[in-house]
């Protein structure tokens, strides 16, 4: 059964949502504070984590902030604050998707399938049974298995989503992606995939790079058109 937590205040929204999860073979373990939710995180190490904003001792933004700086799990933002600002807020600071509520719990259970099949290896099968386990350049080289990338030697700690991203791009040296390819690609969920966050998501993955758009290394924008992987393959 495959492990969830989420961290929200609101007791019997958690209640019901469990109880709802285990349909899909989903334990959802509950959380409602953000020291609770902290220690929990690290004691039962999750497979995905829903997260709300409006939130005791600290908000859920901090919060993800926070849990960026040690874990990679996919995160989903719950709350109140649909605004489009606060989406993008989320999703710079780590989110990896975005639910306002009131929301249906089946949707919010598809864009939770949506994220664990992203970050699994057996979700590709058999598209990566033709494929190198691994991906070398010069700077840089990508465990495809064990998502784990290095930087000039040094490892890169990535989120699922931002892993997936460079997955996709370097798999495809010189093969140009506009925003429509990257969100097709990634399987996403239209609705919350907009082109913004593929904006977003890039440069949180550039700045993990260590990548300059002026001068890049890896991934080069071209300018109205998309965006391609450059580096040479050893």
């Amino acid at each position: 059964m495959t492990t969830i937590l989420i961290i929200d205040d609101d007791l019997s929204l958690c209640d019901r949502l469990a109880q709802y999860f285990r349909k899909f073979d989903f334990e959802l373990l509950q959380a409602n504070t953000p020291s609770d939710g902290l220690l929990m995180l690290d004691k039962h190490s999750p497979e995905l984590l829903l997260l709300d904003v409006m939130m005791p001792e600290m908000d859920g933004f901090t919060l993800c902030r926070k849990i960026r700086r040690k874990h990679s799990l996919p995160i989903i933002m719950l709350t109140a604050r649909g605004q489009l600002n606060d989406k993008v807020h989320g999703l710079e600071i780590g989110a990896d998707d975005y639910m306002a509520k009131p929301f249906e719990p089946r949707e919010l259970v598809a864009r939770v399938q949506v994220l664990l099949r992203r970050i699994s290896p057996s979700g590709e099968a058999e598209e990566s049974s033709s494929k190198p386990d691994k991906l070398a350049f010069d700077g840089m080289t990508i465990d495809l298995q064990q998502q784990r990338v290095e930087v000039d030697g040094k490892e890169v700690k990535l989120t699922g989503m931002e892993f997936m991203l460079l997955a996709v791009l370097s798999s495809n040296i010189g093969k140009v992606y506009n925003r429509d390819k990257v969100i097709s690609a990634l399987k996403g969920i239209e609705v919350e995939l907009y082109s913004r966050s593929v904006d977003i998501l890039l440069s949180r993955l550039r700045q993990k790079l260590h990548d300059d758009p002026q001068n890049p290394r890896f991934i080069k924008t071209l300018r109205n058109v998309g965006y391609t992987f450059i580096a040479k393959p050893q």
